[in-house]
């Protein structure tokens, strides 16, 4: 088995500290493989995400601490990337402006154009998640989940990237009080996603952060997907979208077993030569 997570973020956007910390911290755990994900620049203030002007510092670092380590660690350079129509960055230009070596592909912000017209369906607060649902659909569960997985369609039609993150987070805040999975209406938007990740050839995370941040009581996605995922021969791999050291491999043998369950017997890799598959 490979040990690596991809999903990194660190001072530069939304994580605690320093890359150089992470780096140490996956030594002393035995990662072999660590990718930094930070989130991509948008065009508005906010938190979260890496500001345009220190795109390149953020870049030059990554590739500076590859060069460092590289005899105890490889080390790949990254962003998750934000969509949201008519604002983002396109996902080829921010990938060749920093050389960068994967993108993930992520739609945090439901809504385009406007910063005003955005329902921030992440983050730690539930209030968040429950005023922008009031605010831009009226309440109405349907039509705020559609739209989240629409935006998500369209981010794999139009964009290019390699793994699609934590694609049913639009849960995160749901604890069954507006919806259930078992909906039939949910489940087809989910079964429609999941057919542009097949036919597009993408990387499907399975993502751990949700349950130890104790925002939600399953992974993303959650385990009767990952059961779909395989029956569609979708390749996965497992991160923590960590957001501080001690978070790097948090929760992994949970993941690694639902994956087991659903009857997968790899995990995608990315090494020297790219993408390649390897034991679970």
């Amino acid at each position: 088995m490979t040990y690596q997570n991809l999903h990194t973020h660190t001072h530069y956007s939304d994580g605690k500290l320093p890359p150089v910390d992470y780096v140490h911290e996956a030594i002393r755990q035995g990662i072999q493989i660590l990718g930094f994900s930070d989130h991509s620049p948008l065009p508005f203030d906010n938190p979260f995400s890496i500001k345009m002007e220190a795109y390149q510092d953020y870049c030059r670092e990554i590739r500076a601490l590859k060069k460092q380590f590289e005899n105890e660690i490889e080390i790949y350079l990254a962003l998750e990337i934000d969509f949201i129509p008519l604002m983002s960055e396109d996902f080829k230009s921010l990938k060749e402006a920093g050389s960068l070596d994967y993108v993930i592909g992520s739609v945090h912000l439901v809504g385009q154009g406007r910063e005003d017209k955005l329902w921030f369906t992440d983050g730690p607060y539930i209030d968040t998640y429950d005023e922008g649902l009031r605010k831009f659909y009226g309440s109405d569960i349907h039509k705020g989940v559609r739209a989240f997985y629409e935006q998500t369609n369209r981010m794999i039609e139009s964009q290019e990237m390699d793994v699609v993150g934590h694609f049913d987070k639009i849960k995160m805040h749901n604890h069954d009080r507006y919806f259930t999975e078992g909906e039939a209406w949910y489940k087809k938007l989910v079964m429609e996603t999941l057919g542009l990740i097949r036919d597009k050839g993408l990387i499907a995370e399975i993502n751990t952060r949700g349950i130890y941040k104790k925002c939600c009581d399953s992974l993303f996605p959650s385990p009767w997907i990952i059961k779909e995922m395989k029956k569609m021969n979708i390749p996965i791999i497992i991160s923590s979208d960590a957001h501080q050291p001690v978070e790097l491999q948090m929760l992994f043998a949970e993941a690694f077993e639902a994956a087991r369950q659903a009857g997968y017997t790899e995990t995608m890799v990315f090494g020297k030569n790219g993408w390649h598959a390897s034991s679970l």
